[in-house]
């Protein structure tokens, strides 16, 4: 048995309680956590948002060490340390094997609908986005470990399963940011204070990063960002003025509501790209006329986990963290644990705080 978060029904409060977690099957691994990120997106699952189903144990942002393999299992021993993967490309479908894009893979979340343990109850429960890391242990496929390098604080690396690796691929997978462009970023949780570190990484000129909460600009700032506005009906006028009169060069929005979405691309120069990290509601709707689209002659794009390769990616952000570019400490406002789950996401609906990490003992 371990504790847990479990979700009973969309919509409910979580409870923390004891689970009952099989040892792992063929191709299975156990990992016990060192800590657990707390991502928007694990709210959207909570509250319907996004579906998953019940009951479930949320969290897919998370780091640990190898406890237990199953049998098959190569590359993965008892002592290794290693991040989640909440998304792991089957290397199969068409969009692993014929476009070399693993980030849209087909069969990424095949198990979140497969149950991995079962309730105190006995009934049987669902891993949230496969990974299920708001808990002491848990059971994944081999596929969805990556290794983490040497030199790299195990709790801290579990921005790296999802904020760090989203933030820096939006950066320069998606939006492609060039040396001596304007960034603006709008929304700075921890994927926000990620794409800003990215921005300057990339050798980005100003970068603006705009948010809803006075309280964000001293995180911000220390994010990297050399301007911050409170978010507002004159926010696209105001970078404008921010960037020689033109616009950004890019936008990068990392809330997922058609107000800021829209916002955003207003944000930007004729000839400017905004990429949409921010998952939103089907209810959120963003309008663009066909006169606008061809005279401002913008780019609109969406972005997947950062359009990243983790297996690809993540040895580089650790080289970059390993050699003090990226501080993944910096992302985090608040360490916690388990108990304090319910109270991060009602900071998260409140628009406070970076990221919360819940930190195992």
């Amino acid at each position: 048995m371990v504790r847990a978060a479990v979700l009973p029904a969309v919509g409910a409060p979580l409870d923390i309680t004891e689970i009952d977690l099989p040892q792992p099957g063929p191709g299975q691994v156990r990992v016990r956590l060192a800590a657990a990120g707390v991502c928007h997106s694990d709210l959207s699952l909570s509250n319907g948002t996004l579906r998953q189903p019940v009951p479930a144990v949320l969290g897919h942002e998370g780091a640990g060490t190898v406890v237990a393999v199953g049998d098959g299992v190569e590359g993965h021993a008892p002592g290794d340390r290693v991040v989640l993967n909440w998304a792991p490309s089957c290397g199969e479908c068409h969009f692993c094997a014929q476009l070399s894009e693993p980030w849209l893979c087909m069969n990424a979340n095949a198990g979140t609908t497969v149950p991995y343990a079962r309730t105190g109850k006995g009934e049987d429960l669902y891993p949230g986005l496969g990974a299920a890391v708001f808990a002491e242990e848990t059971v994944v496929p081999a596929g969805a470990l990556l290794p983490l390098p040497g030199g790299v604080p195990l709790t801290d690396a579990a921005l790296l399963g999802c904020a760090a690796l989203t933030g820096y691929g939006a950066v320069h997978h998606s939006a492609r940011v060039r040396s001596g462009e304007s960034v603006a970023v709008f929304g700075v949780g921890g994927v926000g204070l990620a794409t800003v570190q990215s921005a300057k990484l990339a050798g980005a000129g100003t970068v603006v990063a705009v948010d809803v909460s006075p309280e964000k600009e001293e995180l911000a700032r220390r994010a990297g960002a050399d301007e911050y506005l409170i978010a507002s009906e004159t926010t696209a006028k105001e970078i404008r003025k921010l960037t020689g009169g033109f616009g950004a060069d890019v936008a990068v929005e990392c809330v997922g509501r058609g107000e800021t979405i829209r916002t955003a691309w207003n944000s930007t120069r004729r000839g400017g790209r905004t990429t949409v990290v921010g998952i939103g509601g089907k209810e959120q709707q963003v309008q663009l006329s066909a006169l606008e689209i061809f005279h401002f002659a913008r780019t609109l794009t969406g972005c997947v986990y950062g359009n990243c390769d983790p297996a690809r990616d993540l040895p580089v952000l650790a080289d970059h963290v390993r050699e003090g570019r990226l501080d993944l400490g910096a992302l985090v406002t608040e360490r916690i644990g388990l108990d304090g789950i319910p109270a991060a996401f009602d900071a998260m609906l409140a628009g406070r705080g970076g990221r919360a990490l819940v930190v195992f003992e």
